[in-house]
C-alpha cells in the first residue's frame, strides 16, 4: 500500500514477515521504505495470514 494514497501498489509473497526497517525494490524498480505492517487474522482453518506492507518512495 502506498502510505499517501493508500492505494495497493502491488502484491508479493514472503517467506518471512517483513521487517519494519527493511527497504525493497518494486516490480517498477522503485526503492520503497516499509513505514507500516498491518497483519490480517486467518481464515477458519489457514494457517497464512493476509499482510499489508504500508510503503513510502525513498529518495
Amino acid at each position: 500500500m502506498n502510505s499517501t494514497t493508500g492505494q495497493p501498489i502491488q502484491k508479493m509473497s514472503f517467506g518471512r514477515m517483513p521487517k519494519p526497517w527493511a527497504s525493497f525494490n518494486l516490480e517498477s524498480g522503485e526503492l520503497v521504505a516499509i513505514d507500516r505492517v498491518d497483519v490480517g487474522k486467518p481464515a477458519p482453518g489457514k494457517v497464512v495470514v493476509p499482510v499489508s506492507v504500508w510503503v513510502t518512495p525513498k529518495k
